[in-house]
């Protein structure tokens, strides 16, 4: 099956959720070529970016998951390629 390369950006705005988020993430694992996250204090929200090559399908059934959770932004961004 062909993969694509990708981006979700997530925004967090309350901290009781990021082990819904790590749950998931994990899940997805295999998929996972890297992500980082950063705390931003002083608007009390937590950015996360994880990059990933799988298919559509499993890109965008991911997204749909995190985007779910209350208290929580997510959009994917694709590559051309």
């Amino acid at each position: 099956m062909e993969t694509r390369v990708a981006i979700i950006s997530i925004i967090v705005e309350n901290d009781a959720v990021i082990c819904n988020i790590q749950n998931i993430l994990s899940e997805y694992s295999e998929y996972i070529i890297g992500r980082m996250g950063i705390p931003y204090k002083q608007k009390n929200i937590r950015i996360i970016s994880v990059v990933l090559d799988a298919p559509s399908d499993t890109i965008n059934a991911l997204t749909g998951k995190i985007g779910k959770i209350e208290h929580v932004n997510a959009k994917t961004v694709y590559s051309n390629m």
